[in-house]
């Protein structure tokens, strides 16, 4: 029996029924303290009974793990009518995506289909500089007992120098009750908090540094009239005419942020999505009983909700001065508002807060210039495929996004994308000076409008609504979430975007910026730039080499 072994880059995307391919990845280079991957794919040849069991070591100087890709199924790879020709399919079927830690004893390679291992290489901050060989060893047999050993090699050059810190804030949104309904926990129980735990730390091993908290039940991608399960941090108290507050729970959630090590907050939505039109589900003691006393039916502009805003505002505040982070909590009004309604909607919902947030930023998701030429939203968030009017003014800081609409020409996370066009995002994030980024999906596992939930190894694009890749980027695993490509390739276009910053402390922005133009080929934009792995993976290397001359002459 003969197996194929092929040593591929993190920018490939392996499927199980994929044509010829040839090693495209011998040697690379990476800064101390950057996590670097690669794959190693795989296939056995014989007939339909021919099935391998493959064993894996591990040669290296460097801390090394190796985790399986799965497959999983899309029914909606992409929106047809709003797509462009940079797919790699378009068909429903099955997708490489998460990445799942299970390789300890042995693997199944199935004859005839492709299979991969990603590899991933932590680089200490503190190790020696220099070349390192990493040995993987395939050892095994076919089910009549014939063996087999083949071994691939990767060299590995670490430049002597520390990728820095990550500066772009980056938030992709958290849902804790996803977490709570899909383990079948008492949302806020002993168990649900530890499950918050394990997400939040994985969020922020891949970038994430600020987080959404629900102070009252986030208003987002719900249907009108109905409700998401409450995850209410705050707890509220109504009398005959005045609310007391008790912040407690967020006081424990902003603890476990900080230890996760989470910078930044966002305070959840204060009106519903796509206008500001209603007050969000609000739960409060009311005569010694719980009620909901705001939610669809309590316009965001009644006497009522402003009066409770006039209360709780002020209460919230102080707390967060307390706590010493009112200089990195955000606040958000309504996501994605449109038009003249709802423009209208949002600038009365801005009048009854702004008196009380005067010292805190309020951002929002929008596409549409003139609310921030009107003075509508001061730190607007524009999506990539609207950025450009947004670039053209003087807007500090800048922010920008993407969601499931941003599907023809520009950067994004589906199954059915190539990876480069995930990671080109940290190339452009850098040229065009942005400091923050937003991401609606982290862990969203209901179907569209949150009517009930999925199975994310099964539904992979909320009930046929999202592109795969856009409403989750781990899977909920039964020892802790489990990471995907999608997630790991953003996390490389952060590094690259840290790996920029650093040359720039040494040869300046101009000259980087220069640098990445020249390899491109072209003026990148968000809705142009190289359609290829090669160029992003020839320019890490080109910044590697240029920051180890500088040190060099250090």
């Amino acid at each position: 029996m003969a197996i194929q072994i092929l040593q591929l880059s993190s920018l490939e995307k392996i499927f199980l029924n994929d044509g010829g391919r040839e090693d495209t990845l011998t040697k690379a280079s990476a800064l101390k303290g950057e996590r670097f991957s690669y794959q190693i794919a795989f296939r056995s040849e014989g007939d339909r009974n021919s099935r391998a069991r493959l064993s894996i070591e591990i040669d290296a100087g460097l801390p090394v793990s190796v985790r399986r890709v799965g497959n999983v199924p899309s029914e909606l790879p992409l929106y047809p009518e709003i797509s462009d020709d940079d797919y790699l399919c378009r068909e429903p079927g099955l997708y490489p995506d998460p990445l799942f830690d299970d390789v300890e004893g042995e693997i199944i390679s199935a004859a005839g289909s492709w299979h991969s291992i990603w590899v991933t290489v932590d680089i200490p901050s503190d190790c020696r500089g220099g070349n390192y060989p990493i040995k993987i060893k395939f050892i095994g047999e076919d089910f009549s007992e014939n063996r087999f050993q083949q071994e691939k090699q990767l060299e590995l050059k670490v430049i002597d120098a520390v990728l820095p810190s990550q500066n772009l804030i980056y938030t992709q949104w958290f849902h804790a009750d996803c977490i709570a309904s899909y383990y079948g926990l008492e949302i806020f129980s002993e168990e649900h908090w530890q499950r918050i735990g394990q997400f939040m730390e994985t969020a922020v091993k891949n970038g994430v540094n600020m987080i959404l908290t629900p102070v009252f039940t986030p208003p987002l991608d719900t249907m009108i009239g109905a409700e998401r399960p409450t995850t209410q941090l705050v707890k509220v108290k109504k009398e005959e005419s005045s609310y007391s507050f008790d912040f407690s729970k967020l006081k424990r959630w902003i603890d476990l942020a900080k230890e996760k090590g989470i910078g930044y907050f966002e305070i959840s939505h204060l009106f519903t999505q796509w206008g500001a039109a209603c007050a969000p589900k609000i739960i409060a003691e009311v005569k010694g009983k719980e009620k909901k006393i705001f939610g669809w039916e309590t316009a965001g502009d009644s006497p009522e909700y402003r009066g409770f805003l006039t209360s709780f505002l002020p209460a919230l505040t102080n707390f967060l001065r307390k706590e010493g982070i009112e200089k990195t909590t955000y606040f958000h009004i309504s996501d994605e508002p449109k038009g003249k309604e709802q423009k209208e909607a949002y600038q009365r919902a801005k009048q009854i807060v702004t008196p009380f947030l005067k010292d805190y930023p309020i951002i929002d998701a929008l596409s549409e210039v003139d609310f921030y030429k009107e003075g509508i939203v001061e730190h607007p968030i524009p999506s990539t495929d609207h950025i450009e009017p947004f670039l053209n003014e003087d807007i500090d800081p800048r922010w920008a996004y993407y969601c499931c609409s941003q599907s023809r020409d520009v950067a994004n996370r589906f199954f059915s994308m190539p990876s480069y066009r995930n990671r080109i995002l940290g190339t452009q994030l850098y040229l065009y000076g942005i400091q923050g980024f937003l991401h609606w999906g982290y862990n969203f596992y209901y179907s569209a409008r949150s009517r009930r939930l999925i199975n994310p190894f099964v539904t992979t694009d909320g009930d046929c609504a999202f592109p795969s890749g856009d409403p989750f980027s781990v899977y909920p695993g039964s020892d802790g979430p489990i990471e995907s490509i999608n997630l790991t390739i953003f996390h490389e276009a952060l590094q690259d975007m840290r790996a920029f910053q650093l040359l720039e402390q040494f040869a300046g922005k101009e000259a980087v910026e220069e640098l990445i133009q020249k390899e491109a080929g072209q003026k990148i934009r968000f809705d142009s730039y190289p359609k290829d792995s090669t160029f992003l993976l020839m320019l890490r290397e080109k910044i590697n080499c240029e920051i180890e001359k500088y040190i060099a002459s250090l």
